[in-house]
């Protein structure tokens, strides 16, 4: 363990900062830059140019391993959202009731921007892109932030913004107390990070209401109408924020829905606009719902109908959420590598063809999964299966026994997965990389088992 001189000489407020990815160095930074006295701690190795950034600051750190007489003495700690409640370093914070935060909740206490906040188990990236693209449209000096963009707390520290839209996930929220949000917008709640929450779906869904903690009455909160989780939860959940939510059709109450013509109907206190369903660059049922979000966040920012319009219509998309990867052979592949649950997978299967011309690429590491969730789309979509992991039993099980005349391949590789799905499609075809699981088994990250997958694609255009 390689660790930088500490020096405990001064009374400052002491501020350690557990995990060196973007979040954690950007919360160092930021306590670097208000006066505090900080060190910053990670149990493996920093990427060479966030170890860069600490060392021209001043900021000393450790990488590989966590040094209890360096972290044990701190004001409060900064937890970055990979590190569960139950790591043992965490552990014995909590047991000397040394407070920890996120750095969401540590980053948000010096600024008074404006916060668009946006969570849900799936759509967030898309909605949080897609938010952000239309306020810098319309000229809004608007960042991304959380599990997009830069550190919020980096930014905040070394350039501030008027607006940040901010993605959250679950685990982020955990450690948020009194940040608040101005608009919350909560995509939809299934069940995702089981492994996390004690496989217990209540945790998880509480963990998801955090966002709504600390909103006032000038504040929104966007949610989808029809999700059952939401519903539920909403009758034990007091808010004093003006509720705005969507749904597919008119409902009582609804502030964005789909009208008998076809157009995506918008209507807050300002007023009421629709844009044609079959402008909007998204496609697909899942993406009316992040447009409506979206669009719903734009108007509360009193944006023009004009900019809401053109960017709702001329948005490219979010990379690895059914991203075109290419055609081959009149096979057309497409990379949803972000779909790392079954209810993403089930909104991408949602938008394919009736015609049991989709081949599904599965796998990874499960999460808890229920794949009873896509099992009727499967059955009414699939042609085949390539199941890609290390351990693919329990997808071969389910699959087996519950679909028995799709067939199941078994691959260990990315290469092995892409030569099967080949084999399984003619032209016409879509092969689907929706994989229902975390990619780390045999990948860094989604993002890499994404990146993999198109240059896979890419290779055999060139064969």
């Amino acid at each position: 363990m390689s660790a930088n001189t500490y020096n405990d000489s001064n009374n400052t407020p002491r501020l350690v900062v557990l995990g060196g990815g973007e979040s954690g160095v950007g919360a160092a930074i930021l306590a670097k830059a208000k006066g505090m006295d900080v060190f910053l701690s990670d149990a493996g190795t920093l990427a060479p140019h966030y170890a860069d950034e600490l060392r021209r600051r001043g900021i000393p750190f450790e990488e590989g391993g966590h040094t209890p007489a360096l972290i044990l003495n701190a004001t409060e700690v900064v937890k970055s959202p990979g590190i569960p409640p139950t790591a043992p370093m965490v552990a014995e914070i909590a047991a000397k009731g040394i407070p920890v935060i996120s750095e969401i909740e540590f980053g948000g206490r010096y600024t008074t921007s404006r916060m668009i906040c946006i969570t849900g188990s799936n759509g967030k990236t898309t909605t949080t892109m897609l938010i952000h693209h239309i306020l810098r449209s319309a000229g809004i000096d608007a960042s991304l932030a959380g599990n997009v963009g830069r550190s919020l707390a980096w930014q905040v520290a070394e350039e501030p913004h008027d607006v940040y839209v901010v993605e959250l996930s679950s685990f982020q929220l955990e450690n948020m107390y009194d940040f608040r949000a101005n608009i919350a917008v909560m995509m939809n709640i299934t069940p995702d990070h089981m492994d996390r929450y004690e496989y217990k779906m209540e945790n998880y869904v509480r963990a998801k209401f955090r966002i709504l903690q600390n909103q006032q009455t000038s504040d929104a909160f966007i949610y989808w109408e029809d999700d059952p989780v939401i519903r539920r939860q909403l009758e034990h959940v007091v808010t004093e924020a003006r509720r705005f939510p969507f749904a597919e059709y008119e409902e009582a109450g609804a502030a964005a829905f789909l009208d008998a013509d076809g157009r995506m109907v918008l209507r807050t206190p300002a007023g009421e606009f629709d844009i044609p369903r079959d402008d909007l660059a998204l496609k697909g049922l899942h993406n009316l719902f992040n447009s409506m979000a979206a669009g719903l966040s734009a108007c509360l920012m009193d944006v023009r109908k004009d900019d809401i319009r053109r960017a709702l219509c001329d948005f490219e998309g979010v990379p690895h959420r059914l991203e075109n990867a290419g055609t081959v052979n009149g096979v057309r592949w497409i990379n949803d590598s972000k779909a790392t649950n079954v209810n993403s997978c089930w909104y991408a299967l949602e938008s394919m063809p009736d015609n049991r011309s989709t081949v599904l690429i599965l796998g990874g590491k499960d999460k808890g999964n229920d794949y009873s969730e896509i099992l009727p789309l499967v059955r009414r979509k699939v042609k085949a299966i390539v199941a890609m992991g290390k351990d693919n039993a329990k997808i071969l099980d389910y699959f087996g026994k519950e679909a028995p005349g799709i067939p199941v391949a078994d691959t260990h590789s990315l290469d092995s997965a892409v030569e099967a799905c080949r084999a399984a499609a003619s032209g016409g075809d879509t092969v689907l990389l929706s994989p229902c699981c975390a990619s780390f088994d045999l990948f860094k990250s989604y993002e890499d088992r994404g990146d993999r997958f198109k240059a896979a694609v890419k290779a055999l255009t060139e064969k």
